[in-house]
């Protein structure tokens, strides 16, 4: 079913994209449930890629309720060989301002209840993930940022983005615990996602989108929902654009990445010990190993 190597998801605000041309609705059924929607195919300069609205196209999803396995297991069924993914973000440092764009390269996971991985039913796998981003990816997404020149926007390239549970917003002292860590960013989508997109052997990388100052900020009693709606139109707005212009440099060369070949060291089951269903199931994934 290969039909785009280039994946993009779309976070908050950023539900369509525009330029796509000669666009068609993909729906996909996977072993781990429906996708957020469904997926939208078609062309941006003549790039066949693939879009997913992260919480669906009317934003009907809770952070914890996104179907993260279903999401990326269908981009891998479509082909998709690298994944830029767009979110939404408070800023935990002065310096990444409202409008800017982080293109962090850790993660610290605080989430709770969500399924983390695709393994178990028989078969066990540890993934290496101490360098969670694709840095050629990101460096991709870098320099589109720097290419363009947004007004307003400062690229900051490398950061921590903290993955909360949500759906409730950080109290305070989160806020400044999460500063004393060094982070950057604060979000409540990237996790399990960027794990998940490694056991599937795709490059990835995340555009975060910073929408306000986390409650750490002095200023923050200020923000009204009306600004922060407002950062979010005009972030997708900018997503837009660097995100078009990302896919034309990732067309014109794309990078090699340790991620599409994450798995040929992480799973300990002998294959030949896993049963047929469990292998059914992860076929997908699995393909090249089998």
């Amino acid at each position: 079913m290969a039909e785009a190597r280039i994946g993009i998801i779309g976070g908050s605000g950023l539900y369509k994209m525009d330029a796509l041309q000669n666009v068609r609705e993909v729906e996909i059924q996977t072993p781990f449930g429906s996708p957020s929607d469904a997926l939208i195919v078609g062309t941006l300069d003549n790039t066949s890629v693939a879009f997913l609205a992260r919480h669906g196209r009317n934003h009907t999803l809770l952070p914890s309720e996104l179907p993260f396995r279903a999401n990326i297991y269908a981009m891998k069924q479509l082909g998709v060989e690298y994944l830029i993914s767009a979110s939404a973000v408070g800023s935990l440092k002065a310096e990444a301002k409202p409008l800017d764009m982080v293109i962090p390269d850790q993660f610290i996971d605080r989430t709770k209840s969500r399924i983390s991985t695709f393994f178990g039913d028989g078969i066990a796998a540890h993934i290496a993930f101490g360098d969670p981003i694709c840095q050629n990816l990101a460096e991709i997404l870098a320099s589109a940022i720097a290419a363009l020149n947004l007004p307003d926007v400062t690229c900051h390239h490398g950061g921590t983005y903290v993955c909360m549970e949500g759906p409730a917003f950080s109290t305070k002292a989160e806020s400044h615990m999460y500063r004393s860590w060094n982070a950057t960013v604060v979000g409540m989508t990237n996790v399990p996602e960027a794990k998940l997109a490694r056991e599937a052997e795709i490059a990835y990388a995340t555009l975060a989108l910073v929408t306000d100052y986390d409650c750490w900020h002095p200023e923050h009693d200020s923000v009204t929902v009306d600004m922060v709606i407002a950062n979010l139109q005009r972030n997708a707005v900018n997503a837009q654009k660097v995100i078009q212009e990302t896919v034309k440099r990732l067309s014109a060369n794309p990078p090699h990445s340790d991620a599409h070949s994450a798995l040929k060291y992480a799973i300990l089951t002998p294959l030949d010990k896993v049963s047929t269903a469990t292998k059914e199931k992860m076929r997908v994934l699995l393909e090249k190993y089998l």
